[in-house]
């Protein structure tokens, strides 16, 4: 899925909002994903990481601490969606992914370069 595509409900409504708002956003779809490497592999594709992505925890914060200043716009939304299958098949896998991304949105909020991330609770159709 590309930037500019969007989800299935319920984040449509949420992800035109913020595009109006100027930021840009990047869906990260977790359908299928049960281990750390499926993952990152999803995280390589959809945040379109650079070559350098050593798909591992490290490399992937060093990326999302990057997304937001690389942007031209003033923002950046990831919507993670579908990542309930791989919290249960890899529940400390997905304990060490949050922290990921709360380091990356807190060190965003102190840079201000504005990367924000949601999880989508709802079921994909």
């Amino acid at each position: 899925m590309t930037p500019e595509q969007l989800p299935p409900e319920p984040l449509t409504p949420v992800l035109e909002a913020v595009r109006a708002a100027g930021m840009a956003t990047v869906s990260l779809d977790l359908s299928g994903v049960r281990d750390k490497a499926a993952f990152m592999e999803r995280c390589a594709r959809a945040l379109d990481l650079p070559e350098w992505f050593g798909r591992n925890w490290d490399a992937l914060a060093d990326c999302l601490t990057d997304l937001g200043a690389a942007s031209a716009a003033p923002g950046r939304l990831l919507a993670v969606t579908a990542w309930q299958e791989y919290a249960e098949a890899a529940p400390q896998e997905w304990i060490v992914a949050q922290e990921v991304f709360t380091d990356a949105v807190e060190y965003a909020r102190e840079r201000g370069t504005g990367l924000e991330i949601v999880l989508a609770l709802g079921t994909r159709s």
